[in-house]
């Protein structure tokens, strides 16, 4: 097994005497554990079967800091007997569950250490992630059938749930005083610029927690700030960042599949008619990555009548829908044609008209929640290769 180590010290210690130390250390869980340990820098460290935090003296604290963000969770501090190694873990620890963080101090002898050490190589809890999904404020009320095990998100797709208070979003758009504009865009200045501003909220969460994608509970924004996250989520769906709305989960890891198999983050969207004998079905919603319309325009939007909607026009070609179930385990799958752009009064502004090529009875008789996502072209058989 491979077993990356990020070493911090402090500039007062010795560097050649750590440098010492620290390689009779490596040596001794060598021999007992025959693991490869290889100090890397803090790009390299997850890299590897088990990452470790090698915290090589006291004073370590605020460079743990400066490191922080790009740690991830969760904060396996090595340590031993020596340069007040174990006192300046403790700090950092302390730090860790302050912060409701995951992590542990890994001290002892040799064979205490080389045995945690193939603990946690063993556990699935702590298998390495490869992705960071943000889920900012729970999915909401109506997604009944929408929660997810992250055990199993982390054990299925290696990908790892990060829970984000939505006041935190919340408190990053109310202290920001900046005006913004963007060419692209003809519509209100106010709402506008209060779009943009939650975009720019939402971008600095994603930076902050290192996340390769985020879903967040929208509808609780109308109240608290009077805006939308549709405009935001288009825009970092154009940007190949997989972003859903409604706290919906299963659905954002439907996107996340489709992007890994696809290269496109796809249309997140309601079934809102069905017409069982001609096979065809209306999808909607009220945002769309920007990238996959043929063209666009700007609304409010539709249940709350304010903020920023898109109310975009696809390409009517051969579609792909796909939903991930709850369990992450079954799913539906199947291609279609976009035979027209909808413009009615009484559904979410991007609106579409498929032919599917099956018939729709999974849809009436055991529908894996509300949302699916399209894509463009036909990866049917790609998905059921990876799924399997």
């Amino acid at each position: 097994m491979k077993i990356n180590i990020f070493p911090i010290v402090s500039s007062l210690h010795q560097q050649d005497k750590i440098n010492h130390q620290t390689k009779v250390l490596l040596d001794e869980l060598f021999l007992l554990g025959k693991h490869q340990f290889n100090i890397v820098d803090i790009d390299e460290l997850y890299n590897a079967d088990l990452s470790l935090i090698l915290i090589q003296s006291g004073g370590s604290e605020q460079l743990f800091l400066n490191n922080l963000s790009k740690l991830k969770e969760p904060f396996y501090l090595l340590t031993y007997g020596n340069n007040n190694s174990l006192a300046a873990s403790l700090e950092i620890l302390s730090y860790i569950k302050d912060n409701n963080l995951k992590g542990e101090v890994l001290h002892g002898t040799t064979s205490y250490l080389i045995q945690r050490v193939n603990e946690l190589l063993s556990s699935p809890n702590n298998r390495k992630e490869l992705y960071r999904y943000g889920v900012i404020g729970k999915p909401s009320d109506w997604l009944i059938a929408s929660q997810v095990d992250y055990d199993n998100a982390l054990n299925r797709l290696d990908v790892k749930l990060v829970d984000i208070d939505i006041n935190e979003v919340i408190e990053l758009y109310n202290k920001d005083d900046n005006t913004y504009s963007n060419s692209l865009f003809k519509y209100d200045e106010v709402e506008l610029n209060n779009a943009l501003k939650l975009d720019n909220a939402l971008n600095t969460i994603k930076e902050k927690y290192n996340l390769d994608g985020l879903t967040i509970r929208c509808f609780d924004l109308l109240d608290s700030i009077k805006t939308t996250s549709c405009l935001s989520l288009a825009l970092l769906n154009k940007k190949n960042i997989v972003a859903t709305c409604e706290g919906d989960i299963p659905t954002m890891l439907s996107m996340h599949i489709l992007n890994k198999i696809t290269n496109q983050v796809g249309f997140q969207a309601n079934p809102s008619r069905i017409d069982k004998e001609k096979s065809e079905m209306v999808l909607a919603h009220c945002t769309l990555p920007l990238n996959m319309c043929k063209s666009f325009t700007l609304d409010t939007h539709f249940e709350s009548g304010i903020g920023v909607a898109i109310r975009g026009k696809l390409e009517e070609q051969k579609v792909t829908i796909f939903k991930l179930s709850r369990n992450l385990k079954d799913y539906y799958v199947t291609t279609g044609t976009i035979i027209k752009n909808l413009d009615e009064n009484n559904l979410c502004r991007t609106q579409i008209l498929l032919k599917i090529d099956d018939n729709v009875e999974y849809f009436l008789n055991r529908p894996y929640g509300n949302h699916h996502v399209v894509v463009y072209g036909d990866y049917k058989q790609d998905i059921i290769n990876f799924m399997k």
